[in-house]
């Protein structure tokens, strides 16, 4: 009865350490000590896809000198290493050295969310159905109005008004993802919306909201369960949770052009990524195993090794966790909305641009 006991007392103390993978964490590396970890070598046997590295890089050395400046000689060697080999246990071998992310638990498992360029309907003047305003920013710093304040007519008559829309979501996600394409139905013409600016208030996930009411399970949360939930409510319910967040971001409209992140450079899908710019300085590439996901948003089982570039900036976007670029549109909002998995991720960099002392952008 005893060894019945001591077997059961192991197996329960087996379980309790179990650890997770349902959000693709692996266990390959042991603990690290510190948020980056220089690496002799890389092993990965993931599928590989490189195919969007070097337009990506070309991107960067067309439009910013500086950068390219920095990152130049590296892009080579990536593209050297990319067409010659692509085996990450050969990246030395091209005078690239690695530093391994530790991961939020200390053992290389990143956190990968995503974002996209969405396409919002807007209409130039108002109608009964297209009555919302979204506004270019007014002249305020710390005294600008909150959300609140804003939905409640603050900004009116101030001629800031961009254009109509038929909801207050779609507005509110555009802010979230902080720049997007708007398609005028009343003249069919197509304008991107950059970021303007904000409020200066505190940022308020409503996602955080939905659960903490518990209106929303923790495990079903995506941007396609919030827009369901806001599908099922009438306005003035979403008015309120929209309210919860007093952070307002505001546009400042373009002529139809490329999506760019924070660096100002023209971002492509599945190339580019936000990350924080205290450990990659803009233009950073990185080689990282990408979570692939299923229609339904639940890890494949598997991953993609890819090389990123860090391109874009977010608030909510530190140290072990990045932002993946998905595209414009639908589709690749419902993807990114999708994406809360883990990947491990290695920065990459030549020892003679650090012996440079190159200033970091």
């Amino acid at each position: 009865m005893l060894q019945r006991f001591f077997s059961i007392a192991a197996l329960t103390t087996l379980v309790g350490c179990a650890q997770p993978t349902d959000r693709a964490q692996q266990y390959l590396d042991g603990e690290f000590s510190q948020l980056l970890n220089p690496v002799t070598q890389v092993q990965s046997n993931q599928p590989r896809d490189y195919g969007q590295f070097a337009a990506q890089a070309a991107q960067v050395i067309e439009k910013s000198p500086s950068m390219a400046t920095r990152y130049q000689s590296l892009y080579q060697a990536i593209n050297e290493w990319v067409l010659l080999s692509g085996e990450p246990q050969t990246l030395s071998q091209f005078g690239i050295e690695t530093a391994q992310l530790g991961g939020g638990d200390n053992q290389g498992n990143v956190l990968f969310t995503g974002y996209f360029s969405p396409v919002m309907e807007l209409r130039h003047s108002a109608n009964e159905v297209f009555k919302y305003p979204v506004y270019r920013k007014p002249e305020c710093s710390d005294d600008c109005p909150t959300r609140a304040e804003i939905y409640q007519g603050a900004l009116a008559g101030q001629g800031l008004e961009l254009g109509y829309a038929a909801n207050l979501i779609d507005p509110f996600l555009m802010e979230v993802q902080g720049s997007g394409f708007v398609h005028f139905e009343d003249d069919d013409t197509l304008e991107y919306f950059a970021y303007g600016g904000k409020n200066n208030k505190a940022y308020v996930s409503i996602g955080k909201v939905l659960i903490e009411r518990g209106l929303v399970s923790r495990e079903k949360m995506s941007m396609k369960a919030i827009k369901e939930w806001v599908l099922a409510n009438d306005q003035a319910t979403v008015q309120e949770l929209l309210e919860q967040n007093p952070s307002f971001v505001f546009f400042n409209p373009q002529a139809d052009a490329p999506v760019t992140g924070t660096a100002g450079i023209p971002l492509l899908p599945m190339a580019s990524v936000a990350g924080d710019r205290s450990i990659f300085p803009m233009g950073t590439p990185i080689l990282a195993e990408v979570p692939l996901l299923n229609a339904d948003g639940t890890w494949s089982g598997t991953h993609e090794l890819r090389v990123l570039i860090v391109l874009d900036t977010g608030g909510a976007v530190k140290e072990n966790h990045l932002d993946l670029y998905h595209g414009m549109g639908e589709r690749a909002g419902t993807d990114a909305g999708h994406y809360k998995h883990f990947g491990r991720v290695w920065k990459l960099s030549l020892s003679a641009l650090e012996e440079q002392g190159a200033p970091s952008l």
